[in-house]
């Protein structure tokens, strides 16, 4: 049976769907065999970041209204063989999505064999998000370390807990936490907020904090997720969380202050 992963936010922009790009990655390359579907109808990123823009000829919107097949939709990764991506439609909108459409392509995939489905959610609470949420085992909530996107997530988490079909049967959607733009020293300075503000606002633990970095756009830029790039601290970063998601207990880094040793203070390094 495929676990259903949702990653969410409440507000746009915090690295919600680099953060798919790069657990879908993470997770093919420990050997998991992954669709990775795209919810955000109208306005679609998830396949620039994966590198495969130029390979979509159908869409998620084509299979749920039976205009194409799930086979023809499918975009193999060519980087790993076991990664598979649905992109969403540019050109609908959200209501071209509807809940038994969603369920059939969600079966479709276990059907053939997928161990992971990660939906990739559009901000905020619309119907595009209820969808993406509605059917997961887990959620990978993404928030920014400022007041603003952590009020909003605290939304999210409600929703999380009220209106999917586990909440409906008894049960919860397990929630995890993951905090994007990281900087140490603006924790340190008072001017952002820290893992343990974020944590004790929204009741959940962090299972991923990547560190602000130049090397996350630019991977985006170049449709390469930053998880591949073993020399940025964010694609290890990356690397650590999914390691967690499939349950090893890893060290949480790049979350101090680097202090400077004594041959850095005398020379200024």
């Amino acid at each position: 049976m495929a676990e259903i992963i949702v990653v969410t936010s409440g507000k746009g922009g915090v690295g919600k769907t680099t953060t798919s790009a790069s657990l879908a990655m993470g997770l093919a390359r420990m050997g998991k065999r992954v669709a990775v579907i795209d919810f955000d109808v109208g306005l679609r990123n998830l396949d620039l970041i994966m590198g495969c823009e130029r390979r979509v000829v159908y869409d998620f919107v084509n299979v749920i209204h039976g205009e194409a097949t799930l086979k023809q939709a499918l975009i193999r990764d060519k980087r790993f063989e076991n990664l598979a991506v649905l992109a969403a439609s540019q050109t609908r909108d959200k209501d071209a999505l509807t809940k038994e459409g969603v369920e059939k392509v969600l079966k479709d995939l276990d059907a053939d064999g997928f161990d992971i489905i990660l939906c990739d959610s559009p901000a905020g609470i619309e119907k595009g998000a209820f969808l993406a949420m509605y059917f997961a085992d887990r959620a990978v909530v993404v928030v920014n370390p400022e007041v603003s996107s952590v009020r909003d997530s605290d939304r999210i988490l409600g929703l999380l807990s009220s209106k999917t079909r586990k909440a409906e049967q008894g049960g919860r959607v397990q929630e995890y936490l993951f905090l994007t733009r990281y900087n140490p020293k603006r924790v340190e300075a008072g001017e952002m907020m820290s893992i343990t503000d974020v944590e004790e606002v929204l009741g959940i633990k962090a299972i991923g904090v990547i560190p602000e970095s130049p090397d996350v756009l630019s991977a985006s830029n170049k449709g390469e997720p930053v998880i591949l790039d073993d020399a940025s601290i964010a694609g290890q970063a990356y690397g650590d969380a999914v390691a967690r998601l499939l349950g090893e207990d890893r060290p949480m880094r790049f979350t101090q202050v680097e202090k400077k040793g004594l041959l850095q203070k005398l020379f200024g390094g």
